[in-house]
């Protein structure tokens, strides 16, 4: 009779454990969990070696958003601006951010992982990887926009 209670007890443990184990998942209206392997990387506008990952919202639409972008080694963009403010953490790597019009690389400034930068609206700057592959988790309230500028700081036509 006592081993029967026992085998009851461990079976409900079990049951227990399993509900609440690690694979279980919440209710989407609760909480909604995407692993690493999960996240859908595409090629941006700029090409394969600026892909993005669109974690929530839709940064071409009004509303907030949130992305992952991940530069290449050597890839720094052009001059530019946004006009709406954007909040960035570096994942991995170090990120290059230059401000102004100059697009001198030379001229950029170190911010390494786990930082986090603010770019204020229309304000240009131009930013990238140097050595390494950077990752950056981007925040917005959208229509995100990007604006070229030429070496006098004077929108570009595309």
């Amino acid at each position: 009779m006592k081993l029967r209670y026992v085998l009851i007890g461990i079976a409900l443990l079990g049951s227990e454990a399993s509900a609440t184990s690690p694979s279980a998942q919440p209710p989407k209206d609760v909480m909604e969990i995407v692993e690493e392997g999960e996240i859908e990387w595409a090629a941006s506008r700029f090409g394969a070696h600026l892909p993005i990952a669109i974690l929530a919202g839709d940064p071409t639409k009004p509303g907030p958003y949130v992305v992952r972008v991940k530069f290449s080694p050597g890839h720094m963009s052009k001059p530019h601006f946004h006009q709406e403010t954007r909040y960035i953490l570096v994942l991995k790597g170090t990120w290059w951010a230059g401000w102004g019009p100059s697009g001198d690389h030379g001229a950029t400034v170190a911010v390494p992982a786990g930082s986090f930068v603010v770019h204020h609206p229309n304000k240009i700057h131009y930013d990238g990887a140097k050595d390494d592959e950077v990752e950056l988790l981007i925040m917005g309230t959208g229509p995100s926009s990007i604006t070229d500028v030429d070496p006098s700081g004077k929108p570009t036509k595309e």
